[in-house]
């Protein structure tokens, strides 16, 4: 099974989401946050270093920017 994410317009979304029902999809719809949070997520996925790094490090980094 496999998954995608459209994001339009209300308009198009009401189609869209008809059109895979009729197909026999499953439709999620998501708020934006959501959305965001997915986005967040698949970049901290992609990032990963398998490296920790200490409470203070994280910190240091913060600070510079």
């Amino acid at each position: 099974m496999s998954a995608i994410i459209i994001k339009a317009d209300d308009k198009s979304n009401k189609i869209l989401k008809e059109l895979a029902k009729r197909l026999g999809a499953n439709v999620v719809s998501l708020k934006d946050n959501q959305y965001e949070d997915f986005l967040l997520g698949t970049i901290i996925d992609s990032e990963k270093t398998g490296i920790d790094a200490s409470r203070e490090e994280v910190f240091q980094k913060l600070k510079k920017k």
